[in-house]
């Protein structure tokens, strides 16, 4: 199985010894950051530093014309990878033989929401998620894909993968994070990520809600969440909360607004990508999730892009969903964390890709090898070896 690992351009940069170390696992391939959230990672190996803080979320590289006179456009990067960082990464990856595609992250940017903040989610207590934009706002919806295209198609890379492509709602990994002292359950998770901006405020009364009843509705729900009731089920668990009639209609507003995006956003890249580039999404087969791994259908998401990338650490049963499409030719890419210190299971590896090749699976994405230790990555190496 063909496998990639992620990357960081900061992985690489300022250290002539990184390209070559990550070829030597085994992969054939890397996905570079080219637009990125903000983070705090750790360079284990990195001669010159070993802690990159990323203060906001950023293109990796310098944006190009297209952004001028826009309110909404994407942040420069500042000295955690000044430059084209991605540009000077890709190319000491590329010299070490890997073949390079792009990792581009789009609906995920608190500095948007900080700074924009009619952009952001709003809940039906009237909270605002800087984190999470509104992926229903036109202006918004034309700066992602705009972004899509600009990140995804850097020079020499083979292809990409858009992450966050879709909405983006309550469940955050949140600096100091205080967030878990209910817990939700997936209808109450769902509940506190309907969005009430003026779009979907607009959108709701299109598929035959009020929204100040829906908000009401969804207030009321979850009083009894707050008190301790449980609100897991699944998509029954929502039905039961706001009922089955209101519930549709939310949902049907949101994958139809998610599939839109996603549409234009594929279609965008593809008319920038020379021929025979990849475009693969980041996905979860249950439209109404959110986060990193877009909510999509997954019949729908095949027919648009070449593929998904599955996350499969917890297990590979996300990736039946997608198999079960029999789309010939399809990447399905089960991703695995192999970073011990952050839940991943390097030690098993050999038999966690055997299980995912079972249930479909095409090529493997490992996260992460700029963050994995020297442990990790030597039971990395010795696995491949042997797929």
């Amino acid at each position: 199985m063909k496998a990639s690992a992620f990357v960081y351009p900061w992985d690489v940069n300022g250290d002539p010894r990184a390209a070559e170390f990550i070829a030597g696992t085994g992969v054939r391939q890397v996905t570079l950051a080219a637009a990125y959230h903000s983070t705090r990672a750790l360079t284990p190996r990195h001669p010159r530093h070993r802690v990159v803080t990323a203060e906001h979320a950023a293109v990796l590289y310098p944006p190009d014309g297209r952004w001028e006179g826009r309110e909404l456009r994407p942040y420069e990067a500042g000295d955690w990878a000044p430059g084209d960082a991605y540009g000077e990464a890709a190319a000491a990856l590329a010299d070490a033989g890997l073949e390079v595609h792009t990792w581009v992250v789009l609906a995920h940017n608190s500095r948007l929401g900080a700074e924009h903040p009619e952009t952001s989610v709003v809940n039906a207590y009237g909270d605002r998620y800087p984190w999470a934009p509104c992926i229903a706002r036109p202006a918004t919806r034309a700066y992602l894909t705009d972004l899509a295209a600009e990140a995804a198609v850097r020079p020499g890379a083979r292809g990409t993968e858009l992450e966050s492509l879709g909405w983006y709602g309550l469940a955050h990994l949140h600096a100091h994070d205080k967030t878990g002292g209910v817990g939700l359950g997936d209808a109450g998770q769902y509940l506190m990520s309907l969005c009430f901006c003026p779009d979907c405020r607009a959108g709701y009364g299109a598929k035959g809600l009020d929204a100040d009843e829906l908000a009401d509705a969804v207030r009321t729900a979850l009083e009894p969440v707050w008190r301790g009731a449980p609100s897991d089920g699944g998509w029954a668990g929502v039905a039961k909360l706001l009922g089955e009639t209101t519930a549709d209609a939310t949902r049907a507003w949101r994958d139809e607004t998610a599939r839109t995006l996603q549409e234009a956003a594929v279609a965008a890249v593809r008319a920038a990508a020379p021929d025979g580039f990849q475009v693969l999404l980041h996905a979860d087969p249950v439209s109404y999730h959110c986060g990193a791994n877009a909510g999509v259908d997954p019949a729908h998401i095949l027919s648009v892009t070449d593929g998904v990338v599955v996350p499969c650490t917890g297990g590979p049963g996300l990736l039946a969903p997608f198999a079960e499409q029999g789309r010939a030719g399809a990447v399905l890419a089960a991703n695995l964390t192999v970073v011990s210190g952050m839940g991943g299971s390097p030690g098993t590896l050999a038999a966690d890709a055997a299980a995912a090749r079972d249930l479909g699976a095409t090529e493997l994405r490992l996260y992460h090898a700029g963050l994995a230790s020297d442990a990790d990555l030597a039971a990395v190496r010795s696995a491949l070896a042997g797929l």
